[in-house]
């Protein structure tokens, strides 16, 4: 099959890119290169560097495509609230311009990367694609109103549509930057350097994390799966972990004790937070292999950072 991957040269992206490089499908990526790493990406797949809104430029690169995964966005949730424009224009506007490509070249499946940061605080754990979302941040109504896009534009225009609820993805090649970092790797880096872990609350919080090669394998099965038009489908481990329980893996994969520090003045996020998976077993066959204590291994053994 022929894929384009916008956002291809980021963490998830290239993950996803890759592996359909070595299944022997042709990639394209479009990425801005803002955050991705086009050196992260197999030879075999093309980089076009550029801005998904630009629509004459996906016009080009949909021609006989026959799915896009659409991956490009602004991912911060803390930078989201300082910057809220800037995430409708990317991650909203960005959808909006895809879409719009997509219906004029006649390309007829797109596979959405949503978030699990659209159900906010919910009373009721795990949380099914049923509930109705309650998002806490700019990002995440970002992602919550793509996902009503994509799918209210596929319907107009005979496009099939599949949105993936990403919970907490990790694994090697995450982005590491100075501020806004992800929670794994960046108690991974503080942990081996003897820095202390700063948890926001009282780490009591949860959360479900999920392997890259778990998500990549879901997002895989979109491509082809039968079924899943119109479908919110969440991806994620369901299992839930506290950071408190993360500090005490991270302990036993660096083998030694870390300094942690509570910051009650910080937001927390939501107190809970893990996924119900029922729905992409169903769909996808989905299943998680790699526990939290193997993926951190694996992020540690495999990451060049870490060593």
């Amino acid at each position: 099959m022929r894929f384009l991957v916008t956002g291809g040269a980021g963490f998830l992206g290239a993950a996803l890119a890759n592996q359909l490089a070595a299944d022997g499908h042709l990639v394209t990526v479009l990425d801005d290169l803002s955050n991705g790493n086009a050196s992260s990406l197999r030879p075999e797949v093309m980089v076009t560097p550029g801005d998904v809104r630009n629509i004459p430029l996906l016009w080009s690169l949909l021609r006989d495509v026959n799915c896009v995964y659409h991956l490009a966005a602004k991912v911060s949730v803390a930078e989201s609230v300082l910057h809220p424009q800037a995430y409708n224009e990317v991650n909203v506007g960005g959808t909006v311009s895809l879409m719009e490509a997509m219906r004029d070249t006649g390309v007829r499946r797109v596979v959405f990367t949503s978030s699990g940061a659209v159900y906010g605080r919910l009373p009721t754990q795990p949380v099914h694609e049923n509930d109705t979302p309650n998002p806490d941040s700019p990002y995440a109504v970002s992602k919550w109103a793509a996902e009503q896009y994509i799918h209210t534009i596929g319907k107009l225009n005979n496009i099939e549509t599949v949105a993936l609820r990403i919970f907490n993805a990790y694994g090697p090649g995450q982005s590491l930057p100075l501020s806004h970092a992800p929670v794994i790797p960046r108690f991974l880096q503080q942990a081996l350097t003897g820095g202390s872990l700063v948890l926001h609350g009282n780490g009591r919080q949860t959360r479900d994390f999920i392997y890259v090669t778990d998500v990549v394998a879901a997002m895989v099965a979109a491509a082809t799966a039968t079924a899943v038009n119109r479908q919110v489908i969440n991806v994620g481990s369901g299992t839930e972990t506290s950071l408190n329980q993360l500090v005490s893996e991270i302990e036993q994969v660096v083998g030694q004790r870390v300094n942690q520090l509570q910051n009650q003045q910080k937001s927390a996020g939501v107190p809970r937070l893990v996924a119900d998976i029922s729905r992409a077993q169903q769909l996808l066959g989905f299943r998680p292999l790699v526990g939290l204590a193997e993926g951190l291994q694996r992020t540690l053994r495999e990451d060049g950072r870490f060593q």
